[in-house]
């Protein structure tokens, strides 16, 4: 192995030597001065395994973090063009949001690494999105309203450590791990209840399965708590039931209680209606209509 890694040293070490300041400070960063100089300046990753899995761990949260950006992207999209909250839970939303902002909170407050927990702040402010859309498209406008208002006075009292002590946090903490479980619940029945995924988003399910148990393996590396651990190993379990949904229902298409998941776009919908009534119209005209044939 030895060679091998001799032979890497020689291509790779006159760029590692060399590298910007900055990406030489982030990397500084994000594993230390000790495993960066393992890794990456002396490139000899068989003297510490640990570093090694740093590496990984930081690897997977920076990747975790990115794919999180867009996780939900896709379920805003089947949101916005089928106008119908079919298949998706508000409350499913409303216990998952919290759970993370307090989640949030309490390891900003903690100053644990922000590779641990930095998908978080990214997925929260897409849930707000998605369920004030699921309560817009269930005709509650002003409760979305209330949605997006409620959440900005909660996290204001969680990041002000005069309103919420730290005892407090480690309590809702606790609580938050209890929430993110409780939030899949809904979804879960939402599913099985009406025997089909609906606007539910495999993109995002798949992701949050993939996403969850990366988490228990970075919070074992990094995060000495056992609060977060156990929330991430809860969550991976109930992930993995509402993807065995999505595979479950895949060709299922539409819903049992509906034939179908789109709402028409209300000027299609007038236009229908106007041809629809043109038409009685044209052919109310023609049976009453007198005959010019004359009569024998």
């Amino acid at each position: 192995m030895e060679p091998v890694l001799e032979a890497v040293r020689s291509i790779l070490q006159p760029v590692t030597h060399n590298l910007p300041a900055p990406i030489t400070d982030a990397g500084r960063t994000l594993l230390g001065p000790f495993c960066y100089k393992t890794l990456i300046l002396d490139i000899d990753p068989l003297t510490s395994p640990d570093c090694i899995k740093l590496a990984i761990s930081k690897g997977l949260g920076i990747a975790i973090i990115g794919a999180s950006s867009i996780v939900k992207v896709p379920q805003l999209l089947k949101l916005l063009n089928s106008q119908s909250a079919e298949g998706l839970s508000f409350l499913s939303y409303l216990l998952e949001t919290s759970a993370y902002l307090i989640s949030l909170s309490y390891n900003v407050r903690h100053g644990f690494p922000f590779s641990t927990y930095g998908e978080a702040a990214l997925i929260m402010v897409q849930n707000i999105a998605i369920a004030a859309l699921v309560l817009k498209y269930s005709g509650q406008s002003v409760g979305a309203v209330a949605w997006v208002a409620g959440l900005a006075a909660a996290g204001t009292a969680l990041f002000n450590q005069d309103v919420v002590n730290v005892k407090q946090l480690a309590w809702l903490q606790a609580g938050a791990g209890v929430l993110s479980v409780a939030s899949k619940l809904p979804q879960i029945y939402a599913v099985w209840r009406q025997g089909g995924t609906g606007q539910l988003s495999a993109f995002a399910v798949f992701n949050y399965l993939a996403g969850s148990l990366s988490r228990i393996f970075t919070t074992l590396q990094e995060v000495p708590d056992p609060l977060i651990l156990y929330g991430f190993i809860a969550g991976f379990i109930l992930n993995f039931v509402l993807a065995a949904q999505m595979i479950w229902y895949w060709n299922s298409g539409t819903s049992k209680k509906t034939t179908s998941s789109k709402l028409e776009r209300p000027i299609v919908a007038e236009k229908k209606k106007a041809i629809g009534s043109s038409t009685g119209a044209s052919t109310g005209a023609k049976a009453k209509s007198p005959s010019t044939r004359r009569r024998g």
